[in-house]
């Protein structure tokens, strides 16, 4: 923390009790809520706060307790809930379960593995996709090959054989003086995945666990196959415990979902689309009333924020088929909002 008409920094301890007129706080994803309260609270007209991202020990390798994919909202929101205060023996279990069970910290784990064991796969992929091996090496070098195999893998749940995709798109145009062609690469299977494979009756759903992250298909290893299924099922069963708790509590966001429609199958499709939404509150620790929180800021919860609006809109869609039922009809659905 940097005290400017001081001249000097010093650590939010140090500072309590200290007042300036402004005050400029570098803020660590380790920091804790009571430090957070002392240091943004020293200057008298003026308190600036500069989260860190980036990690001077980066891992070689991912870890399930990083997260990619941080915003500074995203850590002010971990620090807000990290307390310093010791917790009783019944909060600590809670609050471990809580962090350990939720699904942004499976869907972390669900990537690592998946990175590992589909690295040989995509990189065997890319080697044999036309490019010459000079190019390919380069590209599975390059950091943009974590960005393009995750890609590939959105494109297999959309049901697109990317087997075939990828050769295609090497040979459609060349890569001239391109600086990164995995980064090349993973824009145009983007561009040529961005919809599921097929049209109209023949398109199929993408393969999503909780609606939200591509499942991963072709591992061979059985461990990790072992690894990758029990977390799927583990995310499942939380995005249907977040809604269910969401539900019982009458949540402010759950008020946008409105009824569940009479009909059992309309109910069906009605609770998927809404733990599709309980899913993404959960993997990014939204907390705000409105269903979707605050815009997304990194491009993956953009993915995510997209489907979750599908889903909000389906959801809305059954809304307003109840809205449109005779004056008679009314009580059936009435009655079925209380149960």
């Amino acid at each position: 923390m940097r005290l400017p008409n001081l001249g000097y920094a010093v650590t939010a301890y140090r500072a309590q009790g200290v007042t300036t007129d402004t005050a400029h706080v570098l803020v660590e994803p380790t920091s804790t809520r009571e430090t957070f309260y002392v240091a943004m609270t020293r200057g008298r007209h003026s308190n600036h706060a500069y989260v860190t991202l980036d990690r001077a020990d980066d891992h070689a390798q991912p870890h399930p307790g990083d997260d990619p994919h941080a915003t500074a909202r995203s850590v002010l929101y971990g620090i807000l809930q990290h307390r310093a205060a010791e917790l009783s023996a019944h909060e600590t279990i809670v609050a471990e379960q809580e962090q350990w069970g939720s699904i942004a910290q499976l869907a972390a784990e669900y990537e690592t593995i998946v990175a590992a064991a589909q690295h040989d796969r995509w990189a065997a992929l890319v080697r044999g996709s036309g490019l010459t091996a000079e190019q390919a090496e380069s590209a599975v070098e390059s950091d943009a090959f974590g960005p393009l195999a995750a890609e590939l893998r959105r494109a297999e749940a959309n049901h697109h054989n990317v087997d075939a995709l990828l050769p295609r798109l090497v040979a459609a145009r060349g890569f001239g003086d391109a600086d990164d062609i995995a980064a090349v690469l993973h824009y145009r299977v983007e561009r040529a995945t961005a919809r599921p494979a097929g049209s109209g009756r023949t398109r199929k759903p993408a393969r999503l666990i909780a609606g939200l992250i591509p499942q991963a298909h072709g591992i061979i290893d059985a461990e990790m196959r072992a690894a990758l299924d029990e977390r799927e099922a583990l995310i499942e069963a939380r995005a249907d415990a977040v809604l269910e708790a969401a539900l019982t509590e009458s949540a402010p966001w759950t008020n946008a979902l409105g009824a569940p429609p009479a009909d059992r199958r309309r109910a069906t499709a009605w609770r998927k689309a809404a733990r599709v939404i309980a899913a993404y509150r959960d993997r990014y620790r939204v907390t705000d009333d409105a269903p979707l929180g605050t815009p997304p800021e990194s491009a993956a919860q953009k993915i995510d924020a997209a489907r979750a609006r599908t889903a909000l809109d389906r959801v809305r869609g059954f809304i307003a088929e109840v809205s449109e039922v005779p004056q008679h009809s009314q009580g059936r659905y009435g009655a079925e909002r209380s149960l």
